[in-house]
């Protein structure tokens, strides 16, 4: 196998986990950390020890790789840093804040052909990894990604931050355009949504209904799917699929003259249980290595970005109407 010589440049509250799953996994040289703080380089590299880089362009003489966990508005100027160098780069969703700048990153990693990824780490849970054996023409899509309020993002709002996550999951299962698109959204604590629902209405007639939150007391991630012959429920945090098939058969017991109706059963879909950042890390590996083709293309991610963007168009359109 053909080791990797892997970074990670941004250690605050995600890029520490890329850091702790690097630093054990297996076929990978870790090389070490980069962050904005001195500080905070110094203390995660000091934990794990690696070592603590304080120019990028010399970590980025030393590695293969990268994961990019800065703050959004730096992953183009990182990222694209990176590429130029020639290095493979796993940058954090979203991808960027612009479509203009995603769609750079793409060409910029064509041209050099390198390994561009974007951290839509929900594509790595094991129930998302069987779903698509299960579900078969859906009609109706409902998407709830609820969280307690943080102060940790502070640069994009509700769409961006945990929205992203469902748009690119409905995307890559529903292979149909979106031909309309409607959400309103709300801010409570910051400059930006800090709720939002939105409707996308595809060519084939599905509809999906996203809604996502982080003013919530509770952690919420599921996903529900109803199509002709089954209603499914997927609950992200347990890693487990439920599904309700509708059946409609009159039974009886004779000796007892009682006559029943089974109108649904339920069926528990076993999913082996993963770590869902550590099997993305892995598999960026691969792709690097080349025994793996990206899990999504920048094409696709470029769609999912932009599809963001109109959603956001959206909610802001009604907020300047509401203030009229």
């Amino acid at each position: 196998m053909t080791r990797v010589r892997i970074g990670v440049v941004g250690v605050g509250h995600m890029g520490q986990y890329h850091a702790n799953i690097l630093a054990g996994l297996d076929g990978v040289d870790f090389v070490g950390v980069y962050d904005a703080s001195r500080e905070r380089a110094h203390e995660i590299s000091a934990r794990l020890g690696v070592k603590a880089w304080d120019d990028l362009d010399r970590l980025f003489s030393k590695v293969d790789a990268v994961c990019v966990a800065v703050p959004t508005n730096l992953h183009y100027k990182i990222a694209s840093r990176a590429l130029a160098a020639g290095v493979h780069v796993l940058v954090e969703k979203p991808m960027t804040r612009t479509v203009r700048y995603a769609e750079r990153l793409v060409a910029l990693a064509k041209e050099k052909r390198l390994i561009l990824q974007t951290g839509h780490v929900e594509r790595f849970n094991g129930a998302i990894r069987q779903i698509g054996n299960i579900i078969h023409e859906p009609k109706l899509i409902e998407a709830r990604r609820l969280a307690p309020w943080t102060p940790r993002i502070k640069d994009v709002g509700v769409v961006l931050d945990l929205m992203v996550h469902d748009v690119d999951i409905v995307l890559g299962m529903i292979q149909s355009p979106v031909i309309a698109v409607d959400a309103v959204g709300t801010s409570v604590f910051s400059p930006y949504e800090d709720a939002a629902t939105a409707i996308l209405q595809f060519e084939n007639g599905c509809v999906a209904n996203l809604t996502a939150s982080r003013i919530t007391n509770d952690k919420i991630r599921t996903l529900s799917i109803s199509q002709k012959d089954a209603y499914i429920f997927l609950d992200y945090n347990r890693q487990g699929i439920d599904i309700y098939r509708r059946l409609s058969q009159d039974y009886s017991l004779k000796q007892e003259e009682i006559r029943y109706t089974v109108e649904t059963t339920v069926e528990r879909v076993f999913v082996h249980s993963v770590n869902p950042l550590q099997q993305e890390l892995m598999h960026f590996c691969d792709c690097v290595r080349g025994t793996a083709t990206p899990l999504v293309s920048g094409e696709s991610d470029v769609n999912t970005l932009r599809l963001t963007r109109k959603i956001l168009e959206c909610i802001n359109r009604h907020l300047l109407q509401d203030g009229e």
